[in-house]
């Protein structure tokens, strides 16, 4: 197996060896020691690999040209530093368009608990320079629209989606009950230059999970999350998100009939491979069915659960390519937090597992990516800093 290790320590680069890992809360209970190694990525049509962070206050961009080799200077997205939510679930996000375009999404918290914006800028010049900060969504309140997330279809269009509780706070004023919050979602036909919406996707989602978003080869985005299912189970929904606000072909997703009136901060992940087929990663705490999981969507039902990794795994990604699918996810082993991995050359029939790495400190949530048809997962530790690793 072929590892590429970088350590991206704010403003400068030290290259490290191969890490050890660290303590944390299991199964999405947030550490605060995690809370600014939030990171995402993404790889653009040469190879070149774009990540946001949060550096020295900032929200920052930078790229590398040889796999994590080298990189750029970091370019500052905030022009000042700010509070922001930078790590687990709430990290911040990247996407990158068909003409090169580079867009990234952060939520900044409110004064009140719990509330927050959803912030969104973009780079038109190759990620030299990005735009002011704007607010993607046109509700003002000084409530809940936080846990972004961001996505660009094949015409160029960029959605973002976000929870929101607004419902939830008009409800409580006319003395009604209302499960969980709502998510919302906006669409720019102008590269980010303007949005439209604020387009309702549904009612009653888990209220700090993160969002699933998916663009598909027609331009829609088939979006996923936690779902408080009446009267208090928190599994998982999907929806296809339209480009004129329109939302269809809502339904549930998984079926493990988690009772908890209680938001686990642990999102699910969704890829689409070659053949259409969706597939899936999650986390349940139902006694019966309790870890993470991966499984192919169906209507009605899931094909192939199966639980990843041991009683420790969490916060689980997934990627495909063609037929080949590949799982990474993280887990303490009462020392070290281990980062492993799974990968299938049959469209998720069956798996071999890895091991990539391991941190004796904190760390964020790994993303999986791709490139040229092969899969890449980016970890962010306090100890190693950001890590790119090559699955076999």
């Amino acid at each position: 197996m072929r590892t590429l290790l970088v350590s991206l320590l704010a403003c400068g680069l030290v290259a490290v060896s191969r890490g050890a890992e660290a303590p944390m809360h299991h199964h999405g209970a947030m550490n605060p020691a995690q809370t600014e190694l939030g990171a995402d990525a993404a790889f653009d049509a040469h190879g070149a690999l774009w990540v946001v962070a949060k550096i020295s206050g900032h929200i920052a961009v930078r790229q590398s040209a040889d796999f994590g080799r080298s990189w750029s200077n970091p370019v500052l997205v905030t022009p000042l530093p700010e509070t922001t939510d930078a790590g687990g679930d709430a990290r911040p996000k990247i996407a990158l368009g068909p003409k090169s375009e580079i867009y990234v999404t952060w939520t900044k918290p409110l004064a009140k608990p719990y509330t927050g914006e959803v912030k969104f800028s973009r780079s038109l010049d190759g990620g030299r320079t990005f735009t002011p900060p704007v607010i993607v969504h046109h509700d003002r309140q000084e409530i809940t629209h936080r846990f972004d997330a961001l996505t660009v279809n094949a015409r160029g269009q960029v959605f973002v989606a976000w929870i929101d509780k607004r419902d939830g706070v008009r409800a409580a004023a006319e003395g009604k009950s209302y499960r969980g919050a709502a998510i919302y979602f906006a669409v720019s036909d102008d590269q980010g230059a303007t949005f439209r919406g604020d387009f309702k996707v549904a009612d009653h989602s888990c209220e700090c999970c993160r969002i699933a978003l998916v663009a598909e080869p027609d331009g829609n985005v088939r979006a996923m999350w936690r779902h408080v299912f009446a009267p208090d189970i928190r599994d998982h929904a999907v929806a296809t998100l339209h480009a004129d606000g329109t939302v269809s072909e809502m339904a549930r997703a998984t079926f493990d009939n988690w009772h908890i009136d209680a938001c686990p901060h642990h999102g699910p992940g969704l890829a689409e491979d070659g053949a259409g087929d969706w597939h899936a990663v999650w986390f349940s705490g139902a006694p019966q069915s309790l870890g993470v999981f991966y499984g192919r969507l169906r209507a009605g039902a899931v094909e192939g659960q199966q639980r990843v990794g041991g009683e420790t795994a969490e916060h689980a990604a997934v990627a495909a390519s063609g037929k080949r699918v590949a799982v990474a996810w993280k887990a303490f082993d009462g020392q070290h937090t281990r980062l492993r991995s799974m990968s299938s050359n049959d469209g998720g029939r069956t798996w071999t597992e890895s091991e990539l790495g391991s941190t004796s400190g904190a760390s964020g949530h790994p993303a999986v990516l791709t490139f040229a048809g092969h899969f890449y997962v980016l970890w962010n530790t306090q100890n190693e800093s950001l890590t790119l690793v090559a699955l076999p």
